[in-house]
Order: C-alpha cells, then structure tokens, then sequence
C-alpha cells in the first residue's frame, strides 16, 4: 500500500525533475552566453527509517542528464576541505581563494544536479564554509536535492558562533523547497522485523536463506553490481539495492581496505548483506583484523548487518593473537541480531569510527 507522504514527496522530487529535463541546454552558443540559473532543488527532511533515502536514490537514477552527482553531505564536504588544503599547499595557493579553487573542477565539468544525503551540520569547520561555498555553486546554476533528520532553521543548533551560519540557512532556503516526510512507518525497521538476520553453515539452503532475507530488505529488488568510491578508488559491490549492498566476506576482508574505506561503506548504505564468512584461523589474521574493524564500524554507525556465517559465533574465531578483539566482536554480533539494535536509527554521521591499527588495515591510498 503507498504511503501518501512518500507519494507526496515523490511529487516534489517529480517538479524538480522536470525542470532539470526542461533546462537542458538548448545549444552551443545557449551555454556560452546564458547565465546559468538553477532549478529550485529539494530539502527533504524526516526521521530516520522513512525512506529518504530511497526516494533520492530513485530521483537521481530517473534524472537523465550526465552533469549530476549524489554523495552523502559530510564525503561531499570532507572532499572539499581536503582540496582547499591541497590548494593552500600549492604555489597557487597564496594569495588566491580556495573556496573558488575547490568549486572551479565542479564548474568546469559542468555539474547541474548535486545529491547530498543525511544534510547534517554539526561541526564549526563545516558551518563557516557553507555560505561561500553554496553561493558559488548556486551562482553556477547548480541545482541542490538534499536529506536530512532536521528542518533548515535547526542545522548547527546551538553551534559555537552560529550566528555567522544563519546567513547559509537563508541563502539554502532560497535555492530549495522545504519538505517534510511523516510518514508513519518506520522503513528501516519493518525490513528486518521478526527476521533471523544470520544464518549458519554452507550450502544452498544457507544461500536461499540469506537470499531471502536480502529481498525481504530490498522491497524485491533483486540489485545490480555497483561501486563504492573511496580515497581515490573504487570498492567493488556485488549488489546494490534501495540503499543497502551486498558483499563476500572476500571482497571486504581479504582486500586491501582499510578504515577510511569501511567508514565510506558504512556511510553510503543503511544494510549490509555479507556472505560466506569463515571460521578464521592463524592462515586468515590479515582478514580477522579487518574483520573485527569493519564490524566496529558498522556498529558505531548503527549499520544493519545480514550475514552467512561457516560456523556459529561462539567458534569464529580461532586464533589466540587476536582473541580480545575478536571477544569484543562477538559481543556486537550478538547484540546487532536483536531487535532493540536492529530498531535504532543511523548514528549521526559525523561520529568517527573507532581506529583499529594494525599493518593489515593501513592502506589508505
């Protein structure tokens, strides 16, 4: 049955559509001379579980133009206050602006549509950067389509100096309509209600099991591979649907991946599916390690987690050099099964992920 607030905000996410697809450019000499002016975006804003995300997700598959990116808000940012670092380090960097710096590569490939999911300010570095940033990307004629647990008036509540981000919030209410999501169902949680999230052993019947289980999450949707883009490369997803993925443990554990690159998965998908994780022994203390980080992640982060495990938990681990970790590992295990975890919402995406150090988890390049 359709909920009438999701059909709502489809309606709004519909006209913006429609007038990006009117705006398209009506010729060569029609990009040289017209200023550009931006479609009036999106801010959409409810509680967490009420499929924002996943209307986002099905807006910006539908927008049929190439100059359009979607990236979760603090990426988007951490992007940008690493370029401006680079650029002030450069000879350039001098005497010019690096704000100009980091929006220039944007203007120059033309970007029309930027997707910024969980919209979130809550540190003073972002907050200063806002109004000079967005002035820029608006002037260019970027169109804005963004997610968010708060409404505009709300963003850096109560924030050191927040009477100098009060401008950006005016200036984002310009460019944007506001729009709220009641709806009344918690999506996130009615996925895995009532559900056995892992199963045990190997075979066909353990595949079919969690088989299900990732339908029962995706709505149906049976997924297609994807990537995730992380420091500079691209993580490699099996199967992507409706804001979760699905991985071999091979994919994530026997990989060179590293922090950075399980807070960026954390941060993309709300569920994760990973199959065939093995017992692990001294021959696999390379994938252990990155085992019990990315399960630390996933767990600071509130991540939904399905998975087939070899063995059952008490007999996962196998080796004593990594035995206090693996303790703790096992602990959330267990308790990302229950239903008061798989009932809590995303943790605020600015909450760094524990550092796990080991030389099996330093590649960050």
């Amino acid at each position: 049955m359709a909920d009438p607030a999701q059909v709502e905000a489809a309606g709004s996410l519909d006209r913006v559509l429609a007038g990006l697809v009117a705006e398209q450019p009506r010729g060569l000499f029609a990009r040289f001379f017209d200023k550009p002016e931006p479609v009036q975006g999106l801010y959409l804003h409810g509680e967490v579980g009420r499929g924002k995300t996943m209307l986002m997700d099905l807006f910006f598959d539908a927008v049929p133009i190439a100059q359009k990116r979607r990236v979760h808000f603090h990426e988007f940012m951490d992007e940008m206050h690493a370029g401006m670092a680079a650029f002030r380090k450069s000879p350039k960097g001098r005497n010019a602006d690096p704000v100009e710096a980091v929006v220039r590569p944007l203007v120059q490939s033309e970007l029309r549509l930027l997707c910024l999911d969980e919209f979130h300010v809550h540190d003073i570095t972002n907050a200063m950067l806002l109004d000079r940033l967005f002035s820029r990307l608006f002037a260019q004629g970027v169109t804005l389509v963004a997610t968010s647990n708060v409404l505009p008036d709300e963003l850096y509540k109560d924030g050191l100096n927040r009477q100098l981000f009060v401008p950006f919030i005016s200036l984002l209410k310009s460019h944007v309509t506001v729009a709220s999501l009641p709806a009344a169902r918690d999506y996130r949680r009615l996925k895995f209600s009532g559900q056995q999230v892992y199963a045990f052993g190997t075979g066909p019947e353990v595949r079919a099991e969690i088989d299900r289980l990732w339908l029962r999450i995706t709505g149906g949707v049976a997924g297609k591979p994807g990537t995730v883009e992380s420091t500079g490369r691209q993580i490699e997803v099996r199967l992507v649907a409706m804001g979760a993925a699905r991985f071999g443990f091979s994919d994530l554990c026997e990989k060179p991946l590293g922090s950075r690159d399980f807070v960026r998965i954390a941060h993309v998908f709300d569920s994760l599916v990973i199959d065939d994780i093995p017992q692990m022994d001294r021959t696999r203390s390379d994938a252990a390690k990155r085992f019990i980080l990315l399960i630390d992640t996933l767990y600071d982060r509130g991540v939904k987690l399905g998975a087939s495990f070899a063995v059952p938990l008490d007999q996962l681990a196998q080796d004593d050099r990594t035995a206090f970790e693996f303790a703790r590992t096992i602990s959330r295990l267990d308790e990302m099964q229950s239903e008061d975890y798989l009932s809590r919402g995303l943790r605020d995406a600015g909450d760094a992920a524990p550092e796990f150090a080991t030389s099996a988890t330093s590649p960050q390049a």
